[in-house]
């Protein structure tokens, strides 16, 4: 059991990060800039802070489990911007930091007195990354976007019915947030090494519909890639009604057989040898054409057995197998028990709680968790003493709304 609330280590130490952004996309960003070292400090509106901090069961008010999960490694400073003395303890915090994350819409930025221009005004190496729906330079710009909009418009549910689905479904988890989070975090790194090289900030765009349109687009422009067109768009293999975990005799299994060498193999393996030298399936370009037959022959098949003797037969076969997992037995996964990905911390406020950690394995400057999720307004004393304001400038700050100082555990 241990707490981690300790002094950042990793590759981004030393970086401060001043944090405008809620609910998941945003956050998800920051923490992992937050667990990579930076200091992350949050800011947040007074009236509950972050809304994410009810969403999902909870022990405390303003605690909930999805808010913990994507707010660690930050310090929380409440401020209301829309107080002159608010946007000017934001500029005193910014003109020492080094980037500058908001994930509303640029019209609100404008609209508080916190475009780039203003900000460059007080810090011209900051590095101002705005995070949202849509584009500046196309017609939906300033649109609001949250995941299922831009899943949708992304074409994600319309591929659901393309693969079999009686209706247009979301992705079950918040895809685009999450994909988004992870391009956020790619251009808030490749910005700091630009500024490294050249000494130069910069104000950054990173619209959520662009990037999940090239994240769909990638796979299915498919035969639309050509002009003219050499074929439809969609890429068949994914959209194969029978690409889903197969059946077995007593529960479901996840197999992917892929190149020549393992489908030879699985043919050997059922007795079915001949199949290879058809025209249709000799081939990668063949079985892509022709690969719903074979994925109906392989859910036919995998009903023959258990799904410990596929496993067993497809693993000493060199073919790709895998347990399919609820989110129950993910938690108690062994693979993930053995790396340590999920572990029991004490947070100071929630109690026992556990935690998911750092995946990616570093051999010089390990990122970790090294602060707790905050409550709102936990560090708003600490930071604005920190950008120069005295004791009783924080005490009328608070008196007047214009920041909250956390309530004690």
């Amino acid at each position: 059991m241990t707490t981690k609330t300790s002094p950042a280590a990793g590759p981004l130490a030393g970086v401060r990060i001043i944090d405008l952004t809620t609910v998941l996309m945003g956050p998800f960003a920051t923490q992992i800039l937050g667990d990579y070292g930076a200091d992350v400090i949050k800011v947040e509106p007074p009236g509950g802070g972050d809304s994410v901090r009810g969403v999902g069961p909870r022990r405390n008010p303003g605690m909930a489990a999805i808010f913990l999960h994507a707010n660690r490694s930050k310090r929380s400073i409440v401020i209301d911007l829309k107080q002159p003395a608010g946007r000017e303890a934001l500029l005193r915090l910014a003109a020492g930091a080094d980037i500058l994350v908001y994930n509303v819409r640029a019209q609100a930025m404008a609209r508080l007195g916190l475009t780039y221009e203003d900000v460059a005004a007080v810090n011209p190496k900051i590095i101002y990354v705005g995070a949202y729906g849509y584009g500046k330079r196309g017609p939906y710009a300033g649109k609001p976007a949250y995941d299922d909009l831009i899943q949708g418009a992304a074409g994600l549910p319309a591929l659901s019915m393309q693969a079999g689905s009686d209706v247009p479904r979301y992705a079950p988890s918040p895809l685009a947030d999450r994909i988004c989070g992870l391009a956020t975090v790619n251009a808030v790194t490749a910005a700091l090494y630009w500024r490294e090289r050249t000494g130069e900030g910069q104000s950054i765009e990173v619209p959520m519909f662009e990037t999940m349109a090239q994240f769909t687009l990638s796979d299915h422009m498919c035969g639309r890639t050509f002009h003219p067109a050499v074929g439809p768009s969609g890429y068949a293999r994914m959209l194969s009604p029978n690409r889903r975990p197969y059946a077995t005799r007593d529960g479901y299994l996840c197999v992917l057989v892929y190149n020549d060498k393992q489908w030879q193999s699985f043919f050997r393996l059922i007795g079915r040898e001949e199949v290879m030298q058809d025209p249709r399936f000799a081939t990668i370009a063949g079985r892509t054409e022709h690969i719903d037959e074979l994925y109906c022959l392989l859910a036919e098949v995998m009903l023959t057995r258990t799904t410990a003797e596929w496993t067993g037969l497809l693993e000493a076969a060199d073919i790709p197998v895998m347990t399919m997992h609820t989110i129950d037995s993910l938690i108690d996964d062994p693979h993930l028990q053995a790396v340590g990905l999920l572990e029991l911390v004490d947070h100071p406020t929630e109690g026992r709680l556990t935690q998911i950690g750092v995946p990616s394995t570093w051999s010089k400057s390990q990122p970790r968790v090294n602060r707790h999720a905050p409550r709102s307004g936990e560090h708003s004393g600490e930071v604005l003493a920190e950008v120069g304001y005295s004791a009783e400038e924080i005490k009328a700050f608070a008196v007047s709304g214009v920041t909250v100082l956390a309530h004690p555990s």
